[in-house]
């Protein structure tokens, strides 16, 4: 009931930009281009440290500023009407880490939605991360591009509060937190796997989901950068796919140079 009222109430009552909080509109064109990109288009980010079984990872934006408040507002306050934007966004970053489509027979996209606990669930009245994806899955299909999400993933454990934890804390807290629902390695079955969440600080969190994934699909591969194979010693894992809307403003801070030496932040690695 809660999440029917969020939505009827903001037909009914004055709205503001949940980025920046002007008047009379639910996203301000400044704050839409942020969220974009800037026209800088989705990139790969890779946190540090970076988790074992981390897949390669897409965003569109830091999380900072107006997208920070635009997820919080999505999450936490109700504004359940930014779901749009918000999936166009992650559809852009999905595309960025799927590769083109190859053909009109090409195996659909199936966005697996790292999963809110119970919990989360009930305080909030609604599950975020699924609305958005559900919403970029739309996005995709408008576009052509055969898209579907496939909720196949569930908490089998009481997972702490992540708030506060450092990279270490998050893995600890998160390691063997997942599963797969019964059934759910035939569903995976049907096309290509790309992992979807709204947001990436320690990278915790898709890793786990990638090891609850492990062993039941043949796996994604994406295009990696050259230094970086499938099934390198760095993960002692099969690559997967991997979309979010935000990162952490540090993970954007990695380049590759001429030699195929990954730069982050200033160091090599």
């Amino acid at each position: 009931m809660r999440g029917w009222w969020r939505e009827i109430a903001g037909l009914v009552l004055p709205v503001a930009c949940g980025g920046c909080g002007r008047p009379r509109t639910e996203l301000c064109p400044a704050c839409e281009d942020v969220l974009t990109g800037g026209g800088a288009g989705p990139r790969r980010v890779r946190p540090s440290p970076e988790p074992a079984r981390l897949p390669a990872v897409h965003a569109v934006a830091p999380y900072a500023g107006a997208v920070r408040e635009l997820l919080l507002a999505h999450k936490e306050r109700g504004a359940l009407t930014l779901a749009r934007p918000l999936g166009d966004a992650l559809a852009a970053a999905v595309e960025a880490a799927a590769g083109a489509a190859k053909g009109p027979e090409a195996s659909p996209l199936l966005l697996v939605p790292v999963p809110s606990s119970r919990r989360s669930v009930r305080a909030r009245g609604h599950d975020p991360t699924r609305r958005i994806a559900l919403a970029a899955a739309a996005r995709l299909r408008s576009t052509g591009r055969r898209a579907r999400v496939v909720s196949v993933l569930r908490q089998r454990r009481y997972v702490a509060d992540q708030a506060g934890l450092g990279a270490r804390g998050r893995l600890a807290n998160l390691a063997g937190a997942l599963e797969l629902v019964p059934g759910g390695g035939r569903l995976l079955g049907a096309g290509e796997v790309v992992l979807v969440d709204d947001l990436m600080t320690t990278g915790a969190s898709l890793a786990e989901a990638a090891r609850a994934l492990g062993g039941v699909h043949r796996p994604f591969t994406p295009e990696i950068p050259h230094g970086l194979p499938v099934g390198s010693a760095q993960h002692g894992f099969e690559q997967r796919a991997a979309a979010v809307i935000a990162s952490s403003p540090a993970s954007f801070e990695i380049n590759r140079n001429s030699s195929g030496t990954w730069i982050v932040a200033g160091g090599e690695r």
